[in-house]
């Protein structure tokens, strides 16, 4: 089969506001003209700070939420168009990991309810065998047979992940969307969860949309990686070229805040002031300007928004880049 997986283009999610410290009318621009591929079998990252837009791109893209414009494409079907009845069915080809596993457990069912309940909806395992097969995706995702009988408040919140993660991996989905997997838990555990993904998606031949704020995170499971600020994509690329040298002083930001152990010499922390723009109120230009320290940074960014050009190996949406 030619052509991605999954294509979206020109994707916009506006929020209208409402309470009375809200004007009338009042629109949240979450996400303005964001566009990127996932081709079968790979891996894309997509990263940015809190309130970047990339969880919500993560749930319009799954349907979980309502679009303002744009289009989503999956297997060439337009996914905003598609009947309900249609959709149901589309489903079982597309799962989500979501960032808080508690939140996302049904508290009164067990392990072994919550992974079968997926092969029962959409009737993908006969009856007899949904027990081997949830015992299957227990070990699969490295829970022990004990889990399946377990609540999820029983559940340390790595196995509560896991479940998740089995939850979601119960129909054969081939495209998996994983909000921000680990930013929940405990430091010592998420390591393990990360190469848990990464050696899934490599073994079940998953596309993989890795919604994260830590470039270390994606950089272990990803190939290419998108950069969103304030609801577009900044840069995108290769992710080792992307980390070796970003070209946008965002990335380059979120680069230098990397940990490394026993780093070898290279260029401090850069530091960022102010805040991230108010999505209420988008002014003209770079809407990263007001924090941008790229000693080229001139009356231009104050009056054209970039748009994303080829630099080098990536694509990056800055005048100045080079």
């Amino acid at each position: 089969m030619t052509g991605p997986l999954l294509a979206v283009r020109d994707l916009a999610v506006h929020y209208r506001l409402h309470g009375p410290l809200r004007r009338a009318g009042m629109l949240a621009r979450a996400v303005n003209g964001v566009s990127f591929d996932v081709a079968r079998g790979e891996a894309l990252g997509l990263v940015g700070e809190s309130g970047s837009g990339k969880s919500t791109v993560g749930r319009t893209v799954l349907r979980l939420q309502p679009a303002t414009a744009g289009e989503v494409l999956y297997d060439g079907r337009d996914l905003f168009a598609i009947p309900r009845a249609e959709l149901r069915a589309l489903r079982r080809r597309m799962q989500m990991v979501f960032q808080d596993p508690g939140g996302a457990l049904d508290p009164r069912m067990t392990g072994r309810e919550a992974v079968a309940e997926g092969m029962i909806v959409h009737r993908h395992v006969p009856a007899a065998g949904i027990p081997e097969r949830v015992a299957a995706l227990l070990a699969e995702v490295g829970l022990d047979p004990g889990a399946a009988d377990r609540l999820p408040h029983e559940l340390s919140g790595g196995q509560r992940q896991r479940l998740g993660i089995a939850r979601a991996l119960a129909t054969d989905p081939e495209f998996l969307v994983c909000d921000e997997p680990v930013s929940a838990l405990d430091v010592s555990i998420r390591a393990q969860v990360v190469v848990l993904l990464s050696d899934l998606q490599r073994r079940r031949g998953l596309a993989l949309l890795l919604i994260a704020h830590d470039l270390a995170v994606v950089r272990q499971v990803t190939a290419r990686t998108a950069v969103m600020y304030a609801g577009r994509i900044v840069e995108t690329g290769p992710t080792e070229a992307l980390l070796a040298g970003p070209r946008h002083p965002y990335t380059q930001a979120l680069r230098s805040a990397v940990p490394v152990p026993d780093p070898a010499p290279r260029p401090g922390r850069i530091v960022l002031a102010g805040e991230p723009p108010d999505p209420t109120a988008p002014a003209a230009g770079c809407p990263f300007r007001p924090r941008c320290l790229h000693p080229a940074r001139d009356a231009r960014c104050a009056s054209d928004r970039p748009a994303l050009r080829p630099v080098g190996p990536v694509l990056v949406a800055c005048h100045h880049a080079t």
